[in-house]
């Protein structure tokens, strides 16, 4: 027998994926959450536009606070975002999907626009692909206590902006045939 396996379609952006992953979880017995969509790949991460990337951990790439000495976590500020014996901060370990290869994963609210800001954004975060959702996946996983992962095509290099070399589409179906593959290796 097939398991059955629902789609949550969230839209763009971390509330959009915190509210409609709330929703479900609030009405439906879940017992595990793969994220799936697409991403940019920051320079130096040695990933390129149509491959496929599994998050080893999602990081929250720009909340904290500006400051003259630079950024300031989360960890820095002294507020944890879940608290507890073990306190997370910006960074929130995935669960599923995590063997060799896994890389972190920054959500950010404003997608990098230009090349200095990919590198210090991803020299700051040690991050290797962007999106706009995935730490609140994480996050919302997490203090559900339900095992999370996520896997996302990616779709274009963070940096300068050149949309018309962004392949969405491709980078959307690689990463749900990443997914079913994965999903299809454990029954």
């Amino acid at each position: 027998m097939r398991p059955h396996l629902p789609v949550v379609c969230a839209g763009v952006g971390a509330v959009n994926a915190a509210y409609a992953l709330t929703r479900f979880i609030e009405r439906h017995e879940v017992r595990a959450i793969m994220a799936c969509g697409i991403g940019g790949a920051y320079p130096g991460s040695c990933l390129a536009v149509g491959d496929v990337a599994w998050a080893s951990s999602e990081c929250y790439g720009d909340l904290g606070a500006n400051s003259a000495e630079g950024f300031l976590d989360m960890r820095e500020l002294g507020f944890p975002l879940i608290a507890g014996p073990e306190p997370v901060y910006n960074v929130l370990p995935l669960q599923l999907g995590v063997g060799a290869g896994a890389v972190r994963f920054v959500t950010v609210n404003t997608c990098t626009g230009d090349d200095a800001a990919a590198a210090a954004l991803a020299g700051r975060t040690g991050g290797c692909v962007e999106s706009m959702e995935g730490a609140a996946v994480v996050h919302v996983a997490r203090l559900a206590g339900i095992a999370v992962g996520e896997v996302r095509g990616i779709s274009n290099a963070v940096g300068n902006r050149e949309r018309g070399a962004w392949r969405v589409r491709e980078a959307a179906e690689r990463a749900q045939l990443a997914l079913l593959e994965w999903v299809r290796e454990r029954g």
